[in-house]
């Protein structure tokens, strides 16, 4: 019998989560439109190798498959995202049936395994239509975005019990619209807080018509929260971290649950950039407040920040990490995760909490006996940042469920095929799927609703990453 050291909540809701540029494939098929991604990977020198996301995992054609693996590990849920292009080609006017289809598939497929659907309204592929008449620094483009969620909300509401409006509108404006590491490939702050805004207020928008339609089903949105830490226990690095904090988690968090935008990045912007929000119309604010059923929460990381280099404020990086790091040298604190946990009910109160998405990539090299990956770094990280969710929900922390990044290694955007984040392998030669070790683990964690012991070769580096510190460094 398996020894428990953590139980979770009777009615936890246990997942995996993907997105469907990284894993779809079929770019055109079935009447599916250009997004963003298709442009921006195409465009010679934006990824990795030129890499794109043309095939992917072949999730359009796989998905039987891939479903089939979900159920085999007892998983409660799936989060996907639904391809905007796939159902409006050109963003908006009639629906691409066939492509509506293919989610109602995947939905049918879910119940019938016994899954629970979590779909995303848009995760960052944006018609290429839309692109062309300003993208999401176009007003117009949020209306066009409550009109195709109102779409899904008719096609689809009376299948799928969570919904989320916009997955990481950080990353999707400041990105790719001020680092330009991401389509569109924008490098222009004043264009990326303008992008923020109307992200947000679509968001508003696409829930204010959830409740007008008395969708049988919750709403929420996903945020990608980074805390901030001071590298130093002076002064000018706290006010840094907390410069820091306000550009990437309270920019996006003030205005859904306070309705205002972080006053003191705001004066920030407008003393340092020159940069006036003119754009903000009267009662937006109001649309963006909409009370939310949930909150996603993505977390990877931690920040160091040091004010020896203010140009970390607007690039949100790390100061050299102190502790261990994944392979794109993301610094690995579980204590942070906790720490951000908890800091989101004190500052926003007791709204419900998904994590939608906790993981991380490694250089999957070993392997068992059985031919599967033995990922025990990911197998490491992936179980002390649920005794870190754990600990949360101890402290009295509403978290109602979580999903593991990735269900698949994918098309991680920019990075290409290089970086691994799923918990099942993809050879992308053969497109064969095969369960890694953490993937074994994390069964085993879902059925017995709870953290069994760690193998004993894995407890070094799991306590290195435990004791990783979360506060200044002298």
């Amino acid at each position: 019998m398996t020894t428990v050291e953590k139980q979770f909540p009777s009615d936890f809701l246990w997942g995996t989560a993907t997105s469907s540029y990284q894993i779809e494939g079929a770019v055109h098929e079935d009447g599916r439109g250009e997004s963003i991604w298709d442009r921006f990977s195409h465009t010679p020198g934006k990824t990795k190798f030129g890499q794109t996301g043309d095939i992917a995992c072949d999730h359009y054609h796989r998905y039987p498959e891939d479903l089939d693996l979900m159920r085999e590990l007892g998983l409660a849920s799936y989060r996907f995202s639904i391809a905007w292009p796939r159902i409006f080609p050109e963003g908006k006017g009639k629906i691409n049936q066939a492509g509506l289809d293919f989610y109602k598939r995947i939905i049918e497929g879910l119940h019938q395994r016994q899954l629970t659907p979590m779909a995303t309204l848009y995760h960052w592929d944006l018609p290429q239509a839309l692109q062309d008449a300003g993208g999401w620094m176009n007003r117009d483009t949020a209306l066009r975005f409550a009109e195709y969620a109102e779409a899904m909300y008719r096609q689809l509401g009376a299948s799928v019990p969570f919904w989320i409006t916009h997955n990481e509108p950080w990353v999707a404006a400041f990105v790719g619209h001020l680092q330009g590491r991401h389509a569109p490939g924008i490098k222009d702050l004043p264009s990326a807080v303008k992008a923020s805004h109307h992200l947000l207020y679509s968001h508003g928008l696409a829930t204010q018509l959830f409740r007008d339609h008395k969708v049988a089903g919750q709403i929420g949105i996903t945020l990608n929260l980074t805390p901030a830490y001071p590298t130093h226990d002076t002064p000018e690095d706290h006010a840094a971290a907390w410069r820091n904090d306000g550009y990437g988690n309270r920019w996006f968090l003030d205005p859904i649950f306070r309705g205002s935008y972080p006053a003191d990045i705001v004066e920030w912007f407008a003393q340092h950039h020159q940069l006036e929000m003119d754009y903000v119309q009267a009662g937006d604010l109001a649309v963006i407040q909409q009370p939310i059923d949930f909150l996603g929460i993505n977390y990877y990381f931690p920040n160091r920040i040091s004010a020896a280099d203010e140009r970390k404020f607007l690039a949100l990086t790390n100061s050299p990490a102190i502790g261990e790091t994944s392979f794109r040298g993301w610094e690995v604190v579980p204590a942070a995760f906790a720490d951000l946990l908890k800091r989101v009910q004190r500052d926003y109160g007791d709204t419900p909490i998904y994590i939608t998405e906790n993981g991380s990539a490694f250089a999957d090299l070993k392997r068992a006996e059985d031919g599967s990956v033995n990922d025990g770094d990911r197998l490491s990280y992936l179980h002390t940042h649920l005794e870190a969710v754990a600990d949360a929900i101890e402290a009295g922390v509403p978290v109602k469920g979580y999903y593991a990044w990735s269900m698949l290694d994918n098309y991680e955007w920019a990075e290409g095929y290089d970086e691994r984040f799923g918990i099942i392998e993809v050879d992308f030669a053969t497109q064969k799927r095969t369960p890694k070790r953490t993937a074994r683990w994390y069964q085993q964690i879902v059925a017995n609703n709870g953290l069994p012991s760690l193998p004993s070769e894995l407890e070094a580096l799991a306590n290195r990453y435990r004791n990783c510190p979360i506060g200044p460094q002298e």
